[in-house]
C-alpha cells in the first residue's frame, strides 16, 4: 500500500495571485526550467546560454550592433560571444557592404547545422517541460509576441521612470 503524497512538497498553483502576477511567475518558472534543461543538453561543441541565443538570432547575417539590441545585451557581450562562436568555427565576421566600418556576423555551414540542431532540441525541450498541445503553444507564442513587441516598442512607461 502506498502512502499518501506529502502536500508540503507538491507544487501549488498560484490561485491567490492576480492573472498578471501569475503570468509573470509562469514565465519565470518556464524560463528557469528551460535554461536548466538547455544547460543539461549535450551539444557538440558545448555552448553557453549567450552562444545559444546568438545562434538562434543569426538566421540571417546581422551587424553586431543590431544583434546587441535584439539580444538585449551589451556590445561587449556580443563581441565576446561572437569571439567564442568564431573560435568554435560556427560563425565568421564579414564587412558590412553598406558601411565598411561595421562588421556583420554570418553563420558558417557548421554554425547553420548547429543552429538547426539547437532549435529542434529547444522545441523538444519546450514541448516536454510544458506539456502544452500544439494549438496551445501557438496561442501562447502569439500572446508573448504581442507582449514582447509592445515592451520593445514602448520602453519603460513614463509613470515608472525615476
Amino acid at each position: 500500500m502506498t502512502e499518501p503524497a506529502d502536500d508540503r512538497h507538491r507544487p501549488r498553483p498560484m490561485q491567490g495571485l492576480a492573472p498578471e502576477l501569475r503570468s509573470l511567475m509562469g514565465v519565470h518558472v518556464l524560463y528557469w526550467k528551460f535554461e536548466e534543461c538547455a544547460d543539461a543538453e549535450i551539444l557538440d561543441p558545448p555552448l553557453t546560454r549567450h552562444e545559444r541565443y546568438m545562434l538562434v538570432r543569426l538566421e540571417m547575417p546581422a551587424r553586431m550592433g543590431v544583434l546587441a539590441r535584439d539580444m538585449l545585451a551589451l556590445p561587449s557581450t556580443v563581441t565576446a560571444t561572437a569571439d567564442a562562436l568564431e573560435a568554435k568555427g560556427l560563425l565568421t565576421r564579414e564587412r558590412d557592404l553598406e558601411d565598411r566600418r561595421a562588421w556583420r556576423l554570418r553563420l558558417t555551414d557548421a554554425g547553420d547545422r548547429a543552429r538547426r540542431d539547437l532549435m529542434e532540441r529547444a522545441r523538444r525541450v519546450f514541448r516536454d517541460i510544458t506539456g502544452l498541445a500544439p494549438d496551445e503553444v501557438d496561442r501562447l507564442a502569439a500572446l508573448l509576441d504581442r507582449a514582447s513587441c509592445n515592451i520593445l516598442e514602448t520602453g519603460v512607461p513614463e509613470g515608472l521612470k525615476k
